[in-house]
């Protein structure tokens, strides 16, 4: 009889659970529930991390399952944050220029109140005309759809311009690090529609809901809570089944996949384009809840931290990115934050705040070298998890690649 989803991966319901729980014990410790023991801006930074961790869950799809190390999944972070942020700022920005201009004696023409919109946000880079791009910005639903359309088309694109040529290894990071460049300097510029380098503010204002930040951190956390879950279980599946057999395949031996007869660039452009539809999901999340969002987000170094992320929690485990970027994401707040102590050396004071990346970096470098299985490694310890016994050889060069059938199925 065939074992359905869950039972073939209790790790998954155990998240879940996990997750669940974690929710509810910080909404009840929340200042918006009213127990006050955990700050507003602390449920911020626990909502943003939930984001982070979703991404992390995308960037082990496409590089611990399959192989690809992308060093360009921030930019469809960064452009999800974007795709929300103009429909807030633009919002947030007529709700205050019509009670301006309500005050007048002449009622204003709507022509009127669209250019005192467009003045408001873009005069600060010298122009008061809405740019094309912006012509859905007063319709929630289709910035909504944009969240997930836009990454995804640009993913798709490139995605098959990348594959279709079989550019694989390292010269594929350097064509998505390329991408992310070239976004990034392209946002920078004040005529690129999005306000150049002053990036779109006041994103933690939901328009035309009266309430306080304590009850708005509290939804976002809930909503970035259920991405990640939904997330998470959705990757668990895919990698559960045939689909996610192929992708192992194509990241241990991708020859021996293609002579099977496998399209293996089909499969490259699914879960490049999926996991880049997924991280700007997670970033349309993360940017209402940071406040702002500007081109230094999607700038390439933040996509080679995402890297880190993984390879610190154990890539090809999604727990083990979760883990990995949870636990790098609040360290990093905690020793950015100047919140670590100073240590004194007499001849040399070491502070955190200089010193992070560098302790970062040797982390990084250690986990590769020592504990190449990361964090995640650690709760295979704990949980007595052993490999099940295999008949056959290795197809593959790593721990974990294809192998024969297993006389026991």
């Amino acid at each position: 009889m065939q074992r359905s989803f869950i039972a073939k991966n209790p790790s998954v319901l155990i998240f879940i659970a996990a997750l669940a729980l974690f929710t509810l014990v910080v909404t009840v410790l929340s200042e918006g529930f009213g127990t006050g023991i955990i700050s507003t801006s602390f449920i911020k930074t626990l909502g943003k991390t939930l984001c982070l961790c979703l991404i992390a869950v995308a960037m082990d799809l496409i590089w611990g399952f399959t192989g690809i190390l992308s060093l360009g999944h921030f930019a469809f972070f960064g452009l999800g944050g974007y795709m929300i942020g103009m429909w807030l700022m633009y919002e947030r920005t007529r709700l205050i220029v019509a009670e301006s201009l309500s005050q007048s004696e002449i009622p204003p023409t709507e022509t009127e109140v669209i250019d005192a919109i467009g003045n408001q946000i873009f005069g600060v880079v010298g122009s008061s005309e809405f740019p094309v791009i912006w012509a859905f910005a007063d319709n929630l639903f289709l910035q909504l759809v944009l969240i997930v359309l836009v990454p995804g088309l640009l993913a798709l694109v490139f995605g098959w311009l990348a594959f279709r040529s079989r550019v694989t290894g390292v010269y594929l990071s350097i064509l998505t690090q390329a991408m992310t460049l070239a976004l990034a300097l392209y946002l920078f510029q004040n005529d690129s529609g999005l306000r150049g380098n002053n990036g779109l503010s006041g994103l933690q204002n939901l328009p035309g809901i009266e309430t306080t930040q304590d009850v708005v951190s509290l939804w976002f956390l809930w909503a970035s809570a259920l991405a990640l879950g939904l997330g998470y279980l959705l990757a668990a599946w895919m990698v559960s089944g045939k689909f996610g057999s192929v992708i192992r395949g194509i990241r241990d031996n991708e020859a021996r996949v293609r002579f099977l007869g496998y399209s293996v660039e089909t499969y490259k452009l699914v879960i490049f384009t999926l996991t880049a539809c997924i991280a700007a999901i997670a970033g349309a999340l993360y940017y209402p809840q940071a406040g702002i969002i500007n081109p230094a987000e999607i700038a390439p170094i933040a996509s080679i931290y995402l890297a880190v992320w993984v390879a610190i929690g154990g890539r090809g485990r999604l727990y083990g990115a979760v883990i990995g970027a949870a636990f790098v994401s609040l360290l990093s707040t905690w020793f950015t934050g100047g919140q670590a102590p100073d240590i004194p050396l007499g001849f040399y004071t070491i502070k955190w705040v200089d010193w992070w990346l560098v302790l970062l970096g040797l982390s990084f470098v250690a986990v590769t070298l020592f504990a190449p299985k990361g964090m995640g490694g650690l709760v295979d310890l704990w949980t007595m998890r052993k490999s099940p016994s295999r008949h056959g050889a290795d197809l593959g060069p790593d721990d974990g690649a294809l192998r024969e059938q297993e006389a026991s199925q």
